[in-house]
């Protein structure tokens, strides 16, 4: 496995961007310095994350989430 996270992961398995095995190995990441562990997709390259909002839910059932713009710094949780 990699040294670094991937560029683009995201938590949904429907998704394009999920990866199983990374999700397992734990990734963590920091957004403009904060560590946040609500994040469901992020991209560091466009420089941005999807956050849940609140408990709201679309009409398929899915979580609403929020495009937030700004540094993102993906690392792993755990060493391999």
């Amino acid at each position: 496995m990699s040294q670094t996270p991937p560029d683009h992961l995201a938590v949904d398995p429907r998704s394009p961007f999920h990866d199983e095995a990374v999700l397992a190995r734990g990734v963590g990441v920091r957004f403009n310095g904060i560590e946040r562990d609500n994040v469901e997709e992020y991209s560091v390259s466009e420089g941005w994350i999807k956050v849940q909002v609140g408990k709201s839910r679309d009409r398929r059932g899915n979580p609403m989430t929020m495009k937030i713009k700004g540094t993102v710094e993906p690392y792993w949780l755990k060493a391999e």
